[in-house]
């Protein structure tokens, strides 16, 4: 039986769910094998024990975030400054708008349920 926390999950253009094994060259090889990944969304688990050290933004979509245990921090930032939002019980989610820069912070420990659309997604140290 598949684990999410070991295989992710892509969902194609179709509706067609299709797992994928974690690998050192894991978002690489959905940008190759599913041509930019253009239309399609990662259904991903992580278990984080640190604050994110970078920001992170997708411009394909609204991302879902949903807290499966511990406590978490999203920090979006918008125009107006950063808005933090707490998720403190399991199954709280939150809507990240598309195209907002977003980390978290992680006071112990918390396992994180993403549902991202992926194309474009950047990554930096601190957004511009």
């Amino acid at each position: 039986m598949p684990n999410l926390f070991e295989q992710f999950a892509v969902l194609t253009p179709a509706m067609a769910l299709e797992g994928r094994e974690l690998t050192t060259d894991f978002y690489e090889a959905l940008e190759r094998d599913y041509d930019g990944f253009g239309g399609h969304v990662l259904v991903s688990a992580y278990h984080f024990d640190r604050d994110w050290p970078t920001w992170e933004k997708h411009p394909a979509g609204d991302e879902m975030v949903v807290l499966l245990s511990g406590t978490a921090e999203l920090v979006l930032r918008g125009e107006d400054g950063d808005e933090v939002v707490a998720l403190t019980r399991a199954g709280e989610y939150l809507c990240v708008p598309s195209g907002t820069w977003h980390t978290a912070r992680i006071a112990d420990a918390a396992q994180l349920l993403f549902i991202t659309p992926g194309e474009g997604t950047e990554n930096a140290t601190l957004p511009a």
